[in-house]
């Protein structure tokens, strides 16, 4: 069996509003000056200002995509770990003074400074940072930065 029931309109017919405050609120989105955050810049710009001071502008600035450089880098830790594969693999070398890597050969452009070296290296690569030349110096290793 179907429930009826009275529709609540009907209820308040007789007063003025309906149940929907001023009469101007129930006309649809005419009354809220907008969705969401449009219209701030031309109406409701002292709420802007109060509470959202960083909406307005632009801030810094992009960066041309031919000016952004990856730079693949790598551990002394993780290069410590590879030292014994590649020299199987036969692409690092080893001489009387050390164990010599290009490490642009492999692959790599930087050289990070993180964990231990056991292994006396001769490196070269573009860029090595300054706590891992420290290190390898430590470990009377030399650093050659192109």
């Amino acid at each position: 069996m179907v429930v009826t029931r009275r529709k609540k309109i009907l209820k308040k017919r007789g007063h003025r509003t309906a149940g929907y405050g001023s009469s101007k609120k129930h006309r649809g989105g005419g009354s809220r000056g907008g969705r969401g955050l449009a219209g701030l810049h031309k109406h409701k710009r002292m709420t802007a200002i109060k509470y959202m001071p960083d909406h307005y502008g632009k801030s810094g600035f992009k960066r041309p995509k031919k000016s952004i450089k990856k730079i693949n880098a790598i551990n002394l830790k993780d290069l410590d770990l590879k030292i014994d594969i590649l020299l199987k693999e036969k692409k690092i070398k080893k001489s009387k003074d050390g164990i010599k890597i290009n490490l642009s050969e492999l692959g790599y452009d930087k050289l990070l400074g993180k964990g231990k070296i056991n292994h006396k290296i001769i490196l070269e690569a573009k860029y090595v940072s300054r706590i891992a030349k420290e290190k390898i110096e430590k470990n009377k290793g030399k650093v050659i930065v192109r």
